[in-house]
């Protein structure tokens, strides 16, 4: 932490033979003395009222919380076990109770939380940020220029490359994230929110891969332009599971609200927008759209996503399909072989929709797009005029800050048909969802379905932003 000498305890007391630490509230007045705050400035470090503070420091308040003493802990560097004695911390049966075990449980429980209730977590966040940055109906939220006035063909956007390492202000290790990051070991945090997900909660797919970070976005005259850098999966889920775990844990205490100071994290980030506060990795939301050209109607596919097998959005329903912008290996030709939103959206599409394993980087060779029979007839379709995929714009999960660019991609029903007749019903990341009984192509895009899943079904946000931006721009994207 900026400002923050590590040494302050030495400076207050040097070491003692029997290694006796003074009372809390000397060594947070010490912290504070050490470090020119305030006590309201502590209090937020440890994700109190400054009241609480005070009396902890006039000696009139005795500490029995342990994961407040793990917050402690975590900030002064000291031995969580040590802190019990100078608090008078209850112990039955002579012995203390296992804070390790308290902190993951306690960890697990809200992550559980999280997980049930994103979409209705994300609706309560959202309504903390401007109207001017919400998008439509869903709970997503964009900033100024990220969506444009219209949706752009994927063909009019350039993709823009920038080598090298890029900094971050915010990486999920600050304290201000030490609430959503439990105990490994007394006196110890996991030192990243992906390291307690590893050990704690792992899901089925849970891979670190190499992925594209968003660097810049600009929308001009029907045409768009992105510039990338390179990043890893996990450097996105420190921060933005983090903040939904943090958001999860403020609602869990039965507030009716949220404020800013319940959210310490999410605070510390600041500009959601800002591409250098964090990583900003984005995903390619994609809603598929089957075209009756002769109807003037459209069918599509919905997923929903497995707890057990997925480590975001899960227990949603979202479009399919879906999946993070990322080369498919390590190999440094698939880094530019595979940097291309098309590409991405059809391998997305092959693995969730008709079960082909997942590239993991075992071969030897880039993929030979030009050679790959399903590339290449959706290739030689969109030549035609049968299938056609745009960007409907650039926005935020307002419950994790998680980035999607969101697409829709329109196929004429004979190209579905003949391409895509043999759809999985459950691949690795969830089960697919084609509607009602007898519907074997797809729910019907109408205006009554669209309102069902925005307003009634749990919805994964970037998938919901997808359905309502492709249904205000219907009338261009069935027509073309």
């Amino acid at each position: 932490m900026a400002g923050t000498d590590p040494n302050w305890l030495a400076h207050h007391a040097s070491a003692e033979v029997e290694r006796t630490l003074p009372p809390l509230g000397e060594m947070l007045k010490a912290y504070r003395s050490a470090n020119e705050i305030t006590q309201g400035e502590l209090a937020a470090r440890l994700l109190i009222d400054q009241t609480y503070v005070s009396k902890i420091e006039r000696g009139v308040r005795t500490i029995r919380d342990v994961d407040f003493l793990a917050r402690v802990a975590e900030l002064l560097g000291v031995p969580l076990n040590e802190l019990y004695p100078t608090n008078g911390h209850p112990a039955q049966g002579g012995t203390s109770p296992d804070p390790v075990a308290a902190s993951q449980r306690r960890w697990l429980e809200t992550r559980r939380h999280l997980n049930r209730n994103r979409a209705s977590l994300a609706a309560a966040v959202v309504t903390m940020y401007p109207m001017d940055l919400r998008v439509r109906d869903v709970p997503l939220i964009a900033g100024k220029g990220w969506l444009p006035d219209e949706p752009v063909p994927l063909t009019d956007i350039a993709l823009k490359w920038v080598d090298g390492p890029q900094r971050v202000a915010v990486d999920g290790s600050e304290p201000e994230a030490f609430a959503a990051r439990p105990l490994r070991a007394p006196g110890s945090a996991h030192d990243r929110y992906t390291s307690a997900v590893r050990y704690i909660d792992p899901p089925t797919l849970f891979e670190n891969r190499p992925s594209y970070r968003l660097l810049d976005l600009h929308w001009a005259n029907g045409r768009g332009e992105m510039t990338f850098g390179l990043a890893n999966y996990f450097d996105k889920l420190d921060v933005s599971e983090a903040v939904g775990h943090e958001t999860a844990a403020a609602m869990m205490k039965g507030q009716t609200g949220l404020s800013w100071e319940d959210l310490p994290f999410r605070a510390l980030i600041g500009d959601p927008f800002g591409f250098h506060r964090r990583a900003v990795i984005p995903a390619i939301t994609t809603l598929m759209l089957r075209r009756r050209r002769t109807h003037g109607t459209a069918t599509f596919l919905l997923h929903w996503r497995d707890p057990a097998k997925v480590a975001t959005a899960s227990g949603l329903y979202d479009v399919i399909p879906a999946g993070e912008f990322q080369p498919s290996s390590m190999a440094p030709w698939d880094l530019s072989n595979d940097f291309d939103l098309w590409r991405n959206i059809v391998r997305e599409l092959s693995e969730e929709l008709l079960g082909t394993p997942e590239h993991d980087g075992s071969r030897s060779a880039p993929i030979d797009y030009e050679a790959w029979p399903l590339y290449r007839a959706l290739e030689r379709a969109r030549g035609e005029g049968k299938v056609s995929v745009y960007c409907l714009g650039v926005a935020l999960d307002a419950l994790t800050l998680a980035t999607t660019i969101m697409t829709a991609l329109v196929i004429d029903d004979d190209v579905f048909d003949d391409l895509l007749a043999d759809v999985v019903t459950a691949n690795s990341e969830g089960v697919t969802v084609f509607g009602e009984a007898g519907q074997q192509h797809g729910i019907p895009f109408t205006d009554q379905n669209v309102n069902r899943l925005l307003r009634s079904e749990p919805m994964a946000s970037p998938g919901a932003g997808c359905i309502s931006m492709a249904w205000r721009y219907r009338a261009l994207l069935l027509s073309s």
